[in-house]
């Protein structure tokens, strides 16, 4: 996609990515999160974030789009070389490549600093996240059954990973 910038967040992009988020949360069983982080939180989650991962966001026009971000699997020291991964797209701006775009440019950043899998843990239904893995060579790998619950009804989640 022309005209896109992908670059590392900074806090300032804090309350873009809050409000790129927000619908998720608020509208939807994507996010099993129940209440709408504000700026303040996610500035936080950028800073932590950054301290061992990487928290990227598309701009068009500086104006921010989306973002992806990746943390450890597990906390035991034998998974370090696997980190989970998360994209988000402004709901304006769906169905245009911004979320390959930056899923390509986080998995480039985790291979080039030695990671060997990315994991997408997937809140199902979701074909839009199921097909733009899949079409990054993400491969499913299986589905725990009713592990969250929101909006009064149980949800799977399913996981798909990619070797980098």
């Amino acid at each position: 996609m022309s005209g896109i910038v992908i670059r590392p967040a900074t806090t300032v992009d804090a309350a873009a990515c809050a409000a790129i988020y927000a619908p998720s949360v608020r509208d939807s069983a994507v996010s099993f999160e129940f209440e709408e982080p504000d700026e303040i939180e996610l500035a936080e989650r950028i800073a932590r974030v950054q301290q061992t991962d990487p928290w990227l966001v598309a701009t068009i026009d500086d104006l921010v789009v989306g973002y992806a971000y990746s943390v450890a699997f597990r906390a035991r020291e034998a998974y370090a070389a696997s980190r989970e991964t998360t994209v988000y797209i402004d709901d304006e701006h769906h169905g245009r490549g911004l979320g390959r775009s930056l899923m390509e440019a986080l998995l480039d950043y985790l291979r080039e600093r030695g990671a060997h899998i990315a994991i997408a843990g997937i809140a199902l239904p979701n074909d839009a996240s199921v097909a733009l893995h899949e079409s990054l060579g993400f491969e499913s790998v299986g589905v725990f059954r009713e592990v969250g619950r929101k909006f009064d009804t149980w949800h799977d989640v399913g996981f798909w990973q990619r070797a980098l």
